[in-house]
């Protein structure tokens, strides 16, 4: 047990991951039990799996890392379902167990690995072809491994569920709840990082404001469910018609943006060319506005005639992106005056 304590002494204070923490133990407790596989295995009661996350194989019997098999046909989960840590005549006392039998164990000995609230994490095996014969060492060294691989299993789920809610957190902080495109904030980061690579390339930007018309009167006479119905609808039928290099967003209430890179500039004909794309871009996003959009919940459908769109195209450099976005408010707010003329 001294050269336990020593060995445990040297390799618990110099192991900074669940791994270098594991493969010293599994050596450990292949040098104890005298079998053929150690291995620490993790348990995902929700998917049904047992997986292998480590193991050290000595013998002709391997256990692989990375296998995943269904927790119910477990030894590990039999052993724990009996209260029984150690078996010399596995294909006796469970000789239902297909991954038993497919990996050829005879002796087997575990332990559980459990959270400070009881949850059972893994377990801590050891496994042989052969009869081995029962050490009273063992077990004692199977719960003390336990113990201590549990505080490090725990801690990385711990650092794993804080890593998911971070990321979580950043994409709701950057993401419009209702329609999930960008929301304003990061739809001037991206643009931000789209500037830079225009001047870098000597491109034109191309900025885009959409207001969709009526949006006040569908809410006031259908409801804001309608609303909310057609403004998804607009955000799906306005991405479909885009590029993967596009940045698209809702900006707030019924008013979305899109950016896009142009082609190189500096050329003789390159107002020209300016102008036509931007032409070409305000017609592609208005009409993919118009059209029939189903509100659901017994509310029918619309037949929404289209949004007003104002595109503007500026040369990286000359102006930033809140002076080039508010150029393109006021594009936008003059195709809906113009708009509303025709309606009158």
């Amino acid at each position: 047990m001294d050269q336990i304590l020593s060995f445990l002494s040297d390799t618990l204070p110099t192991a900074r991951t669940l791994e270098q923490l594991t493969r010293p133990l599994l050596t450990l407790l292949n040098q104890v039990t005298g079998m053929e596989s150690t291995y620490l295995t993790t348990i995902d009661t929700d998917k049904g799996v047992q997986r292998v996350e480590f193991a050290r194989n000595v013998g002709d019997m391997v256990i692989p890392e990375g296998l995943v098999v269904p927790w119910a046909d477990t030894l590990c989960k039999r052993a724990l379902d009996e209260n029984r840590m150690y078996s010399d005549n596995v294909a006796e006392i469970w000789g239902d167990s297909e991954a038993a039998a497919a990996l050829g164990i005879r002796t087997y000995v575990s332990a559980p690995i459990r959270s400070q609230n009881g949850q059972v994490l893994g377990t801590v095996c050891a496994a042989s072809s052969d009869q081995v014969a029962r050490s009273p060492e063992v077990e004692p060294l199977l719960m003390l491994l336990a113990a201590l691989l549990g505080y490090a299993l725990e801690r990385g789920l711990l650092v794993e569920q804080l890593q998911a809610a971070n990321t979580e957190l950043t994409k709701l902080a950057l993401t419009d709840p209702l329609t999930g495109l960008a929301n304003r904030r990061a739809v001037l980061n991206d643009a931000a990082r789209l500037f830079a690579l225009a001047q870098r390339e000597n491109k034109y930007i191309l900025i885009s404001v959409i207001d969709l018309d009526g949006f006040k009167l569908i809410n006031d006479t259908r409801g804001h469910l309608a609303g909310d119905r057609l403004l998804c609808g607009v955000a799906a039928q306005l991405q479909h018609g885009l590029r993967s290099s596009d940045i698209i967003g809702r900006t707030g209430g019924d008013e979305f943006i899109v950016i896009a890179l142009g082609t190189p500039s500096g050329h003789s004909d390159q107002e020209k060319d300016m102008r036509h794309a931007a032409e070409l871009l305000q017609a592609r996003l208005a009409k993919a506005t118009i059209g029939r959009y189903e509100l659901g919940h017994g509310l029918g459908g619309i037949e929404y005639t289209g949004a007003s769109v104002g595109v503007v195209t500026v040369i990286p450099g000359n102006i930033t992106v809140d002076e080039a976005t508010k150029l393109a408010d006021r594009e936008m707010y003059k195709v809906k005056q113009q708009r509303n003329g025709q309606r009158l």
